[in-house]
């Protein structure tokens, strides 16, 4: 393993498949799972919030950190969204390989 991650990013519904498809076409990640309505309890300006919104699983690597976290801010519409990367520790080896490829491989045009 060279620096997998998972980053977890929340975003409204309607954006939710245009920041996946974006983050994965550019090779910011190699697979973007989406959990569609998802319930978040939050507190913001002093009010408690209760939203429906969408959760990305986004599995890519610390080497894209930067550019995938800029993309997420340039498309997700919230004020303040959260963009949270977890390392990987330990995972399947041929599925870490086939990320790690994908994430390297040529963007086509």
């Amino acid at each position: 393993m060279a620096g997998e991650a998972l980053v977890l990013v929340t975003c409204g519904g309607n954006e939710a498949g245009e920041i996946a498809r974006s983050l994965v076409e550019e090779r910011l990640a190699a697979c973007v799972s989406v959990l569609p309505r998802v319930t978040s309890t939050y507190r913001f300006r002093g009010e408690v919030h209760k939203d429906e919104e969408s959760l990305l699983l986004i599995k890519t690597n610390k080497s894209h950190w930067p550019s995938l976290k800029a993309r997420v801010l340039e498309l997700n519409s919230y004020e303040v969204p959260e963009i949270i990367l977890l390392p990987i520790e330990a995972g399947h080896g041929p599925y870490l390989d086939w990320l790690n490829q994908e994430l390297n491989a040529e963007v086509k045009n």
